[in-house]
């Protein structure tokens, strides 16, 4: 399938699950998540979820990150330029919500995309070779080809994985890994 009917059928099979599933679903990707060979690495990067989009709730990893005792970096998103920018998440971080109702900080201690080891990433659909659908910006294609390339790239998605998505673009990023609630593929 190509992306744009990718993005149509998964944004309607999201609409259909209610919030107590997506939830459900959302701690048991959490607890797949401990089973990774992740857990040495100090700086994850991680999106917070855009509710009514019904993404994966990754308050669950972010608990899971605070007790590792680990660098949460978060993102703001500049739609002029279609880049990212970085911040350490705090206790002091303030959190808003943008026009598109993805929570971002303020502002705060800016992170370097070179410095982030595991980067965790928000999709609509993937297929069996680590080929992701976005929202179709591309502000993580963007934003990951400026990560090391050792830099760990995980989706996240209530999902399995796709057979094939038949547009693919050269500069689309690969995942390393996707995790779903009941399988975590390795690419």
């Amino acid at each position: 399938m190509t992306k744009s009917e990718l993005r149509k059928k998964y944004k309607m099979l999201r609409d259909a699950l209610s919030i107590s599933e997506v939830d459900d679903l959302s701690i048991a990707i959490a607890n797949q998540l401990l089973k990774l060979p992740i857990w040495d690495y100090s700086f994850f990067h991680i999106f917070l979820a855009i509710e009514e989009q019904k993404e994966v709730n990754t308050d669950y990893i972010l608990n899971i990150l605070s007790g590792k005792d680990k660098h949460i970096v978060i993102s703001k998103s500049d739609f002029e330029s279609g880049t990212m920018t970085h911040f350490l998440l705090t206790d002091n971080t303030i959190i808003k919500k943008n026009s598109y109702n993805i929570p971002e900080p303020i502002d705060g201690i800016e992170i370097d995309s070179k410095k982030l080891e595991v980067v965790f990433i928000p999709l609509l659909a993937f297929d069996k070779t680590g080929n992701r659908v976005g929202y179709g910006k591309g502000f993580y294609d963007k934003f990951l080809s400026e990560c090391n390339p050792e830099t760990i790239k995980i989706g996240l998605s209530f999902f399995e994985a796709e057979t094939k998505i038949t547009d693919v673009f050269e500069s689309d990023v690969k995942l390393d890994y996707c995790v779903t609630p009941n399988k975590i593929y390795s690419f």
